[in-house]
């Protein structure tokens, strides 16, 4: 099992949305690298739900987990989104993502600014000057502070 982080600006698709929902298809995404770690998640892995953009509520909500894996994102044929790529067709498609259903909100949330100050996280992806991806591994010993911490 490994596990990851997902951002969502809370104002688009919240944690509490999710729980509402019980899963979502996560789709949208339309970094490649961001692509490439969905492409790498597995059935039961369990993901971090980040706010992002929250200004002083930026931070670690929740935990998902990992329901489907390799599924094409259909916001790409939809001449309408703004997530429409011109360049993928039915027969090859350019985007996939990945379903997950909602697996807790964390009583007390885990910000940014706290993972910054602490120095156990100092080495998370979310943690670093100029990250902007939206899908990023954790490693483990981050993943079991920040579960502890949270729940």
């Amino acid at each position: 099992m490994q596990h990851w982080l997902m951002k969502s600006e809370a104002d688009c698709y919240s944690i509490d949305d999710l729980k509402q929902d019980k899963k979502t298809l996560w789709t949208e995404v339309r970094n490649y690298q961001a692509r490439n770690f969905m492409r790498d998640m597995q059935v039961g892995d369990i993901v971090l739900f980040y706010h992002s953009n929250g200004g002083a509520a930026t931070g670690i909500v929740g935990e998902v987990r990992v329901s489907k894996v390799g599924v094409v994102d259909p916001t790409q044929f939809d001449a309408a989104s703004e997530y429409y790529d011109a360049k993928a067709s039915k027969g090859k498609p350019r985007w996939e993502c990945v379903e997950v259903q909602f697996v807790k909100k964390y009583e007390n949330p885990i910000l940014l600014s706290e993972l910054k100050a602490k120095k156990q996280y100092q080495d998370m992806i979310v943690t670093q000057p100029g990250n902007r991806l939206s899908i990023t591994p954790v490693k483990r010993k981050h993943f079991d502070l920040i579960s502890k911490v949270g729940s």
